[in-house]
């Protein structure tokens, strides 16, 4: 088998592509996030593609080794052992090169494939603890949408208040539309306003400035906004790449909540990801602890009315070349993320 660091491009994204891979693994993703260092790579095997990914490089605080991340990835066959088996071996290759302590893997793989766990399992990978929230660097739980059946029949299976919600925000006038590069700046303004509410630590505008000028141009990203009489009540950033669409950021006013923008928004994204040939909408994270007590019920009960299958994945997966550091890493690290997001909140909240 042969081993393609950086090769073509377009070879490299038509692979992908072809597998249905995730938008993480694109070139233009790397792009997004270039405080890392990105290679990506192809595996052939007499000429024909066995595999792919593209992986995110970055230097680890105090410990001054690299983190290797290949993101929803790597995009090959996890039940041919042979293949993950000559993946991994150029990943260690790889480490020594870029002084790496790990490479950590979540691929798109759906939990009940118990043959591909206990493939990773068995090449030396560790299993990260299986968490029910968000603690993971990807969710764990998404809710999956089959758009496969015509609109009329997938708005049939929405839950009859979503679909009530969508007519009554149309018919008060709520318009739909999509957003150029300016608008990002009032979006990012919701979004802050969203995260107060619900909580949660915001993107900068640079960072949503950066997807857009990578992302749109080859047609992977869309911004939509809702809007009531020229007033943004809400938007959100959808993806496509492959076979999927994913529904990323979302965010809303506190203001005329009451006209339902958030669903006639969704339903417009949806008829997007439709247009073109999509079969799957993503809605993105949910939570896997399902007890209504739980603050992210609302969200998980807001998107469980568009009739989407509860996803669970594998989880991440770390093959690590230094155990001593790893260790270091694993326990230290996720400590040091928590207290800064506690810190960035409390300054924002002070701020207003």
């Amino acid at each position: 088998m042969e081993f393609i660091l950086n090769g073509d491009p377009k070879e490299f994204t038509e692979f992908i592509r072809s597998r249905n891979g995730n938008f993480l693994q694109t070139l233009e993703w790397a792009k997004v996030k270039n405080d890392w260092q990105n290679v990506y790579f192809l595996i052939k095997d007499n000429g024909i593609i066995k595999g792919g990914g593209s992986i995110l490089f970055r230097r680890l605080p105090v410990i001054g080794k690299n983190f290797m991340y290949c993101p929803r990835g790597p995009v090959l066959d996890f039940k041919d052992r042979e293949v993950l088996k000559f993946f991994i071996d150029k990943m260690k290759e790889l480490s020594k090169k870029f002084n790496a302590i790990m490479l950590k893997i979540d691929p798109d793989v759906e939990i009940h494939e118990e043959e591909i766990v206990k493939n990773l399992f068995n090449s030396g990978f560790v299993q990260k603890p299986l968490t029910l929230n968000f603690e993971g660097i990807q969710p764990r739980f998404v809710s999956r949408l089959d758009i496969t059946p015509d609109l009329e029949e997938v708005m049939a299976g929405f839950h009859h208040k979503t679909r009530y919600n969508i007519r009554l925000s149309e018919r008060k006038g709520v318009q739909v539309r999509v957003g150029d590069r300016e608008d990002l700046a009032r979006f990012h303004e919701i979004m802050e306003e969203t995260g107060l509410r619900d909580n949660f630590v915001v993107r900068s505008l640079a960072y949503f400035q950066k997807m857009y000028d990578n992302l749109v141009p080859p047609g992977y990203m869309r911004l939509y906004v809702a809007e009531y009489e020229g007033q943004m009540l809400s938007g959100a950033i959808s993806l496509m790449f492959g076979n999927k669409c994913w529904y990323l950021y979302g965010a809303s006013s506190n203001t005329l909540r009451n006209l339902m923008p958030n669903y006639t928004l969704q339903w417009e994204m949806i008829k997007w990801a439709k247009e073109e040939g999509c079969d799957i909408y993503d809605f993105r994270g949910i939570s896997g602890d399902l007890d209504p007590s739980n603050p992210l019920y609302g969200l998980l009960r807001f998107k469980k009315g568009f009739n989407g299958k509860y996803t669970e994945f594998i989880g991440e997966f770390d093959l690590v070349f230094n155990s001593l550091l790893y260790k270091l890493w694993d326990v230290g690290i996720p400590m040091l993320k928590k207290v800064r997001s506690k810190i960035i909140m409390a300054k924002k909240k002070l701020r207003k």
